[in-house]
């Protein structure tokens, strides 16, 4: 049996490989590159002449079976987490405010992209003005809770995190996405 080799970042095209799960601070930072990419392409269907379906597909797709799934990942285990862990000098309330802001606001906007997404694949009708200003508009609320996190929570959680706090998230993170859970280490922290 050959032994595996490192778990590479992908280029967010597809969804982010399970096997890093057992790493969970690095598989949401290689969700946030998933994200990226998707805004990327919630851009280029915005200011595209005609709907690209298959990218309004996978956007769709994406909206409907990752995004929530990532979002309760960070604000049902790691918020609270880092809300336990970190100390005054990291000022982590105001940042996790800052970013549950911008991600209500991308919530809020949600079924609004949703629906127009579905509704051009329905009748295959190209974008209106105010609907490109709409996928225009959530693409960069979720922009703007991704610079946050990865420049504020993610570094902060890596130094802050105990390991059983990272197989907690792992554990709860494997469960969301109906993944058994991995056999815990001996090992002592």
């Amino acid at each position: 049996m050959q032994p595996s080799g490192p778990v590479l970042r992908g280029s967010g095209g597809k969804p982010t490989s399970p096997s890093l799960l057992a790493n969970p601070l690095d598989f949401i930072s290689e969700d946030h590159v998933r994200e990226r990419q998707i805004c990327a392409v919630i851009d280029g269907l915005a200011t595209a002449d005609a709907l690209d379906r298959q990218a309004a597909t996978t956007v769709l797709r994406f909206l409907n079976e990752e995004l929530n799934v990532h979002l309760r990942d960070e604000a049902e285990d790691l918020f609270p987490l880092l809300a336990r862990r970190c100390t005054v000098e990291d000022a982590i309330e105001g940042a996790i405010d800052r970013i549950r802001a911008d991600q209500d606001e991308a919530m809020r906007l949600l079924p609004d992209v949703r629906a127009i997404l579905a509704g051009c694949l329905d009748t295959g009708a190209d974008l209106t003005a105010k609907e490109r200003a709409a996928l225009s508009g959530f693409a960069g609320h979720v922009r703007r809770h991704l610079v946050a996190e990865n420049a504020i929570l993610l570094p902060i959680a890596r130094a802050r995190l105990t390991r059983a706090d990272l197989r907690t998230l792992s554990k709860h993170m494997r469960s969301r996405r109906g993944l058994p859970d991995v056999p815990e280490t001996t090992d002592a922290e």
